[in-house]
């Protein structure tokens, strides 16, 4: 979560009568177990010539495991003491900025291998974000540097895939785990939004064909909404999760109005609903953003 507040602004079919059920459960329910990696992983990161297809199943039944309940993110990782104090909140998971050039908060000095295996040995469950390159039109001055080369988006997005699924192993996440790419609010040209999506999509893919499941922070407003009309235009190489950061508004996992309340389900939904605001449990203060989630989280991998 960068310093600075965010702008927040294929198809299943189920009655809107589910949708509601889901959301309920996702505010009072504990992270659901799932069955073991149940589809053919990749070992490494070196490419192939072919982008996997998307499964809409539910993600359990591919490998994933899903986490339904309230999350919070904060920029820097906090440590074991004040992880272990929060075990007194209404939170269950916690999202983590892992890895990417984007990252507000690039030094993490408690985000290591003994302190997820830590956390996860509590009862949290991690959410891991790669904040890599941003939209060439991205709104945030800060993210200026780091925006997209308009000349080789699909190499790129590429490129940062294969970087965050290393990292996410280094940290001893396994494959079959959700990592979600962190696109900051954008506006801008139709031009700016092509090479945006392709970027995007390019990530997707590589992601998938690695073996993980791939998600997609943005603003409700910029990059769901952009991923929304790809998805009604029957467009491929998009994400499996969606994280849609709405603020200021009641937490649903549905109601996002950019987006059909039939796709992305089941277990495929996270929303931030509030950003910036300061927390203390068991003692300890945390400036968060706040979640609901109902979507695939971090595997820990065996201890190596």
């Amino acid at each position: 979560m960068p310093p600075e507040p965010r702008r927040p602004a294929r198809r299943l079919l189920a009655p809107l009568l589910a949708a509601a059920a889901v959301f309920a459960g996702a505010l009072t329910a504990g992270p659901a177990a799932a069955p073991a990696d149940a589809a053919p992983a990749a070992t490494g990161v070196t490419a192939a010539p072919a982008p996997v297809p998307e499964d809409l199943r539910d993600p359990r039944d591919l490998g994933a495991h899903v986490f339904r309940g309230r999350a919070f993110d904060t920029c820097h990782t906090p440590s074991r003491a004040t992880m272990s104090a929060w075990r007194a909140s209404p939170y269950g998971a916690v999202g983590v900025y892992f890895a990417g050039r984007g990252r507000a908060c690039p030094e993490q000095p408690h985000l290591t291998p003994s302190w997820l295996r830590a956390v996860h040995r509590m009862g949290w469950r991690v959410l891991p974000l790669y904040v890599g390159s941003q939209s060439p039109c991205v709104a945030a001055a800060n993210k200026e540097h780091v925006r997209i080369d308009p000349d080789r988006p699909r190499g790129q997005g590429r490129a940062e895939a294969r970087d965050a699924v290393r990292g996410a192993r280094a940290l001893g996440m396994a494959p079959r785990s959700a990592l979600y790419l962190d696109i900051e609010h954008f506006r801008g040209s139709a031009a700016c939004k092509r090479t945006t999506l392709t970027y995007m999509r390019a990530w997707n893919e590589e992601v998938r064909r690695l073996g993980w499941f791939p998600g997609l922070y943005s603003s409700a407003n910029s990059g769901i909404r952009m991923i929304e009309q790809a998805r009604r235009a029957g467009r491929d190489g998009l994400p499996s999760v969606l994280w849609v950061a709405r603020w200021r508004t009641a937490p649903t996992l549905y109601g996002e109005p950019h987006v059909d309340p039939a796709a992305w389900r089941p277990h495929r939904r996270i929303h931030q609903y509030a950003g910036m605001v300061e927390e203390r449990h068991g003692g300890k203060r945390i400036v968060i953003d706040r979640n609901v989630v109902d979507a695939p989280v971090a595997i820990m991998g065996p201890r190596t």
